[in-house]
């Protein structure tokens, strides 16, 4: 699903160069549950903007699904990510003038979806997600854990291969919370390809793999086996230049 060569991410402010990611290589792959840690600062963000094609590397190779997204332009870039990947934010991000049905319904509004689709499929996912009963509500209304839930919804509606989750229980108590990552399990057993960014050792033991980043670089197991990964690359580049 996901493939990133030799990744460098720089910060440019005026003269001043902070180089947010450094040579990062991973893959991952279609249905996997993957948990990004690390300290504040560390490049947990960034990687998150690169994965959902709303950044670009300053040097080396992202591919999403095959396609090489350091190359696309602003356009070609939302067309590959429109329905493919979903974002579940720390803050929600629900629109308050706007119902539940219609905060849903924003994210199917950008695509050729008929109005009598988008409203199936939006009520079908309230349902999903327990917020049914809300749809006619506003967000200032719910309860935090209802507002997750409503932006869950909106990131599922629509059936993107990977949802992109930043800090996703940060805002929730710890019951609330504990919904959530409940229901990020079930929508990863479903099939759907999750990474989430997270503070909680707890919530990344959820995940089938972590990712440990230390001042914008890979650390532990994965940089050992992105470092394999690069040298078998290497290898395969010299074979084929003789």
């Amino acid at each position: 699903m996901y493939k990133f060569v030799n990744v460098n991410r720089v910060h440019l402010a005026g003269e001043v160069r902070t180089t947010a990611l450094c040579d990062i290589n991973l893959n991952i792959e279609a249905g996997e549950y993957v948990a990004i840690t690390g300290p504040s600062g560390c490049g947990k963000s960034t990687l998150l903007n690169l994965l959902g094609l709303i950044d670009k590397p300053s040097s080396g190779q992202c591919w999403f699904e095959g396609q090489p997204a350091h190359d696309l332009g602003e356009n070609e870039l939302g067309k590959l990510r429109n329905g493919r990947i979903g974002f579940i934010f720390q803050s929600f991000n629900l629109i308050e003038e706007l119902t539940v049905f219609e905060n849903v319904e924003l994210a199917l509004e950008y695509g050729d979806v008929p109005p009598s689709e988008r409203a199936r499929r939006v009520t079908a996912m309230l349902e999903r997600l327990g917020v049914a009963h809300r749809a006619k509500h506003f967000p200032s209304q719910l309860s935090g854990g209802q507002q997750q839930r409503v932006a869950i919804a909106r990131a599922l509606v629509g059936e993107p291969a990977v949802l992109l989750a930043d800090e996703p229980t940060g805002n929730l108590d710890s019951a609330h919370g504990s919904e959530v990552m409940q229901m990020l399990r079930e929508i990863n057993a479903q099939g759907t390809a999750i990474v989430m960014v997270t503070h909680s050792p707890e919530h990344a033991q959820q995940a089938s793999r972590v990712l440990q980043l230390r001042d914008g670089r890979l650390v532990g197991a994965d940089a050992s086996a992105a470092a394999n990964q690069q040298r078998a690359l290497a290898v395969e580049q010299a074979a084929e230049a003789r």
